[in-house]
Formats: structure tokens, sequence, C-alpha cells
């Protein structure tokens, strides 16, 4: 792709970031019953996850975690929480990871890292309650990945996110994703381009303009969804892209599941999935 092209998908992609930041906001001053809103399905998607204890696809919105059954074509709720659940990911079966914002005012606007062993059904607070909101939450094994846009920081944990050692991207990061075979080895898509980490985020260097949301199932398949909706593939870790297909449109999330099964949030509440690596889309919602 041609110099012109990637600096529109910057600032595309940089559009997408400043958009959840407005999402952040209205969430804390929304004064709409948080069941009714729910009642319209899953609106405005943070995250994507399947849950080996079910394989079902679990969806993390502005209105709480919405559950997409094996075969099944309709979401439903899941649990009695409707926080905004803006950082999603999920550690291990039934065991998943987030941050966000409440939605009552008994807690503080920034949940930290919150920890659900339920599948979702119900959440409690880990650490950072009241200091962090991680709009990008990534784990292999104990190692977990968090960027809090709240003080620009990327923070990471080897403990399952207990505690944390602050580092620096020198960019706002837009997404994240660590080597699942290596988990000291973390690429991520900034506003600074793509830059890659061999040591959990201590250095940095840069490797392409590329910008997109990620996922990285197994070593030598990496992938990226542009900001237009185009999904590339890389074998090498970020050295190098090829066009594979495209979801048309820009993404909310998205969830390389494994190596072929993909999955992607638009903007408008659809999700899309794809069983052969991105190169064909189906709507797997009505």
């Amino acid at each position: 792709m041609d110099k012109r092209r990637w600096s529109w998908v910057a600032a595309a992609a940089l559009i997408l970031a400043l958009a959840g930041a407005l999402i952040t906001v209205s969430a804390l001053r929304d004064d709409t019953k948080p069941d009714a809103a729910a009642e319209r399905g899953p609106v405005h998607v943070h995250g994507l996850g399947v849950d080996p204890r079910d394989r079902a696809l679990y969806i993390a919105t502005h209105t709480g975690m919405w559950r997409i059954a094996p075969r099944a074509t309709r979401p439903e709720s899941v649990g009695e929480s409707r926080q905004d659940t803006m950082g999603f990911t999920i550690a291990g079966p039934g065991h998943f990871l987030g941050s966000g914002h409440p939605d009552n005012f008994d807690q503080p606007p920034l949940l930290g890292l919150i920890e659900s062993v339920d599948s979702g059904a119900t959440w409690k607070p880990i650490s950072l309650l009241g200091e962090a909101d991680f709009h990008v939450l990534r784990a292999v094994g104990r190692r977990v990945y968090g960027y809090d846009v709240s003080h620009s920081r990327l923070m990471v944990s080897r403990d399952g996110g207990m505690t944390w050692t602050e580092r620096t991207a020198n960019a706002q990061v837009l997404d994240l994703a660590p080597d699942p075979s290596a988990p000291d080895r973390v690429i991520a898509t900034t506003a600074a381009g793509l830059l890659l980490s061999a040591d959990a985020g201590a250095s940095w260097l840069r490797v392409g303009r590329t910008v997109g949301l990620l996922g990285w199932p197994v070593a030598n398949r990496l992938y990226l969804v542009g900001a237009a909706g185009d999904v590339l593939l890389s074998p090498d870790g970020g050295q190098s892209w090829r066009d594979v297909g495209t979801i048309g449109g820009p993404p909310a999330a998205f969830l390389a599941q494994t190596p072929r099964n993909l999955y992607a949030a638009m903007h408008d509440g659809r999700i899309l999935g794809s069983r052969d690596g991105g190169r064909t889309w189906r709507a797997i919602t009505k």
C-alpha cells in the first residue's frame, strides 16, 4: 500500500480513538436507564472474546456484557450489571478481565481492573479501583497488558493484574497484541505507527506506519483490521503485511480466536464472522 493510503488510515484510526474517548465521557453523563438501553441489544461494542468453557462469543459493550451461543444468531444479556466495559479480555475458561465505568454512582467512575470467574455473570475489583481506565486489555497466561487512557500510560502485570509496572510507548496506544508464544514480545498500533517490543514494553522499535485493531492467535499469523475495514495478515510479527479481505467498514472491535476463525464488531452493532482467515465474512447476528 502506498504512503498516501496509510496516512489516511492513520488519520481515521485517530478519529476512532477520539470517538472512544467521547463514548467514555457519555458513559459518565448518561442519565438514561441502563436496562432500557440494554433492550436495544449490544451498542457501542468495545471488545470480543470466545470463552473456552462454552465456546460462546462474549461481547463487551456500553450497556454490559452479551453472549452469542454457538450457532445462535441473537445475543442475550449476561448478568445484571450494565457497566460500560471499555477494556475486555478472556484470560481462561470462565475467567474474564475488564475495565471501564460502573452503571451506578456507588462505585468510583474508573473501575480499574475488574474480574469475573463466572463468564461475566458477576464482577469484582482486582486492582487500581478509581485509578485506571483500561481501554485496551490483553492477557497471555499470568501476563496482562493494559493501556490506561486516564493517565496515557501502558501498564504490565506479571501476576494476573494484582500488581503493575508502568511502561511508556511514547504515543497513544490504539491497540496491542502480545505474541502468544512469547509474552514478552508485544506489538502495538499507536498514533505514531506500529511499534514492536521484545522486553514487555520496556523499549520499543517502530516497524511501520500500519495502524488498526490487532489479533495474534498463533506466532506466524498476526492480523490487523485497518480503519477502512481492510483485513491484513503478517506472517513475521509485523515486519510485512498482505491484504486478505475486508469487513466493509470501520471496526468497533476485532478478535482473532484461531488462525482462521475471526470476528469483527461494526459500529452499527452487527457482529461479523470469518471462517477462512478473513477472506470472506458473514453477519452472525440478526
